[in-house]
Parts: C-alpha cells; sequence; structure tokens
C-alpha cells in the first residue's frame, strides 16, 4: 500500500511540474508555450504581455499617423488613396462625359487632403481607445500573427473612431475647401438628372472621408504592428523586443 502512494505521490509531482504555468494575481494562468516561447526566451508576466501589445500600438499608429497625415500621405498612396465617393459614381461619369476631368481629379485630391490633415489629430483618439484591453485580449492577440491586434482595435473602436474623429474631419473638409470644389458639380449633375431620367444623388462628404480615412489609418497600423512581429529592428523599446521576441524564438 505503502508503495502505491509513492507512486501516485510522484505522479501527481511530475504532472505539476510538466504543467509550467505562470500566474499572477489576476488569476489568470499563462501556458508555458506562450510564457517562455522557445530557445530559453524570457517568460513573461500579464502584465508585460499587456504592456507590449499596447506599446506596439502606440507605435505602430504613431508612425501610420506620421506617413498619412503629411502632403500626399493619403493621395500618393494607392494602397489607402480615396476614390471618388462611390456613392456618387454616377455624378463622377456624368463630369466626365461633360469635359469636367480638371473638376473630377481637384474633388478627389481635396478629399485626400481632408483625410491627410484630419490624420494629424488621430493619434490621441487611438492611443485613449486601446487603453481597456483585457489580458485575455492580450493572449489572444499575441498568438493571433499577423494584423490581431490590429483586428482587435478595429473591432473594438471603429464605432467610438468615428464619432471622435467626424469633427475633426469636417474641419479638415472646410480648410481644404473641398465642398467649394464639389458643390459646382454635384449640383450641376443634380439639376440635369430629372431631365437624363436619372436620380439625384446626395452624398454624405464627412462620414465618407471620416470612414475611408479611419480605414486607411488602419491599413497602416497593420503593416506596422506585422513589422514588429517579423522584424527585430522594428520593435524599438525593450518590452516589444522582450514580448515578441517570445513568439517569434
Amino acid at each position: 500500500m505503502k508503495k502505491k502512494i509513492i507512486y501516485f505521490s510522484l505522479a501527481i509531482s511530475t504532472l505539476i511540474t510538466g504543467c509550467d504555468v505562470i500566474s499572477d494575481v489576476t488569476g489568470v494562468a499563462v501556458p508555458s508555450s506562450t510564457a517562455t516561447g522557445q530557445n530559453n526566451a524570457p517568460r513573461l508576466t500579464n502584465q508585460e504581455v499587456i504592456a507590449g501589445l499596447k506599446e506596439a500600438l502606440t507605435v505602430g499608429i504613431t508612425n501610420a499617423v506620421d506617413v498619412t497625415s503629411v502632403t500626399d500621405g493619403f493621395l500618393g498612396n494607392n494602397e489607402i488613396k480615396l476614390p471618388f465617393p462611390e456613392s456618387a459614381i454616377a455624378i463622377r461619369d456624368q463630369a466626365l462625359e461633360w469635359g469636367l476631368e480638371t473638376q473630377v481629379n481637384r474633388i478627389v485630391e481635396t478629399l485626400n487632403r481632408a483625410a491627410e490633415d484630419a490624420a494629424k489629430e488621430a493619434t490621441p483618439i487611438f492611443v485613449n481607445a486601446i487603453k481597456n484591453m483585457t489580458i485575455n485580449d492580450g493572449f489572444e492577440i499575441l498568438n493571433g500573427g499577423e494584423g490581431a491586434a490590429t483586428n482587435f482595435l478595429r473591432r473594438t473602436t471603429t464605432d467610438q473612431l468615428i464619432t471622435a474623429f467626424s469633427p475633426k474631419v469636417q474641419e479638415s473638409i472646410e480648410k481644404v475647401q473641398l465642398t467649394n470644389h464639389w458643390n459646382p458639380v454635384a449640383t450641376r449633375y443634380n439639376q440635369a438628372a430629372p431631365l437624363m431620367g436619372k436620380e439625384r444623388v446626395e452624398a454624405d462628404l464627412n462620414d465618407y472621408v471620416t470612414r475611408r480615412a479611419i480605414d486607411g489609418l488602419f491599413t497602416m497600423v497593420e503593416k506596422e504592428e506585422n513589422k514588429i512581429r517579423v522584424d527585430p529592428a522594428a520593435r524599438v523599446t525593450d518590452i516589444l523586443s522582450k514580448v515578441f521576441g517570445s513568439i517569434s524564438n
């Protein structure tokens, strides 16, 4: 009987030591594969993981804003450039038939100038939006692969960002005088539409620029996030090196 008890105790001891986990005061257990990575990568606390992910998003946001909030930051980047509003393609096509190509191009240019100008205000809005990331969110993101952090941010903050970003976009629209270029073309089309048997077209330029600008910023944030995941040189702080080094080693 004593031998059986000894064998049972040894088995339990082996099982416990084999389930190498880290748990902090939050009570959330971190699997050893996540916490230690491979090749003796440093162990991570829950707080370090969250801090690293928030730092990655902050760096990504800052870099994304830096490259989009300059002249041609949107207009010169085909990946995020704002085209003529999809809801008003009929206006564009008719304007081109009327020989108003210069005016159409000017509208596209000022749409992008408005996005570039509004992007300058994005950093504090985005940074404030990442403060409520939970520990469970953090480990899902850490192990979720490319774009996971940006997708989390997109999923959980888009509505708030639209609300916060919209007034900035309206200011930018006024600053670059977008409506001065838009109104003459749109008004001419809408006056002629009934005579051509077509519907009038109304486009909410503020909503269009707001949503497309936010989408463009997310696109650039994701590129920065993925860079941090795969390129050690992009991990510009110690916490980024420690957290993302744990999954790339």
